[in-house]
């Protein structure tokens, strides 16, 4: 069972979500937060999977709550809610551990399906958006040589590195390269450990900022 924490300061858009998500038979609703204070001693107590996080939040912003969340409970998995894709507030809150976003008008369907694959620890960035975000938020930077961050990797390794810096879930990996979602998983997790990274979000930060990214 997925446990869920709704994050959002307007009354019924928490209600609308959390009655499209607890109808699910594998997720269920834990709390409701009306502001970031209380997301996160709730998500302290809750020790929810996945938190639904709206990025503009009274008392504490969404950006201030997921970083305090994930210190809190590394565990958890911060999906964060915004009107706009292009929201300068969503770069800084994948900084701080999101590990993506979802536009509010986002389809119920889409929604439980991004909840699911957060949970599994997929990123949730769309290829696209990510390079257009990264590009227009992150300029290069060569803090991190390439050279120095793809010398730390397997010939394999490096190929996943730069597929997910792309945006691409475990299962479009394994297509591209031809292995299975195992393995896929074995090779990132391996990734993180490696590179001293929390998730494939900043992965792609990473592979940005080292002049790799898209590569």
């Amino acid at each position: 069972m997925i446990r869920v924490l709704v994050a959002d300061d307007q009354e019924l858009v928490r209600e609308g979500l959390a009655l499209i998500i607890g109808a699910q038979p594998d997720i269920e609703v834990v709390g409701e937060a009306a502001d970031g204070v209380d997301a996160v001693a709730m998500a302290k107590t809750l020790r929810p999977d996945v938190v639904l996080m709206d990025i503009r939040m009274p008392k504490i912003d969404g950006i201030d709550a997921t970083r305090l969340v994930l210190a809190a409970v590394p565990d958890c998995h911060v999906l964060v809610l915004t009107t706009f894709d292009l929201d300068e507030a969503v770069i800084a809150a994948l900084r701080a551990g999101a590990s993506g976003f979802l536009l509010k008008d986002t389809p119920r369907r889409s929604l439980v399906a991004a909840i699911r694959a957060v949970a599994e620890g997929e990123v949730l960035l769309d290829a696209e958006v990510a390079q257009r975000l990264l590009a227009d938020h992150l300029p290069a930077s060569h803090s991190k040589d390439a050279s120095a961050v793809l010398e730390l990797l397997t010939p394999r390794e490096t190929e996943v590195f730069k597929a997910l810096a792309r945006g691409l879930s475990n299962a479009e990996v394994g297509r591209d390269l031809g292995m299975g979602e195992a393995t896929v998983k074995t090779h990132v997790a391996k990734l993180l450990e490696k590179l001293a990274v929390r998730d494939r979000v900043q992965l792609v930060v990473l592979a940005h900022t080292a002049g790799v990214f898209g590569s």
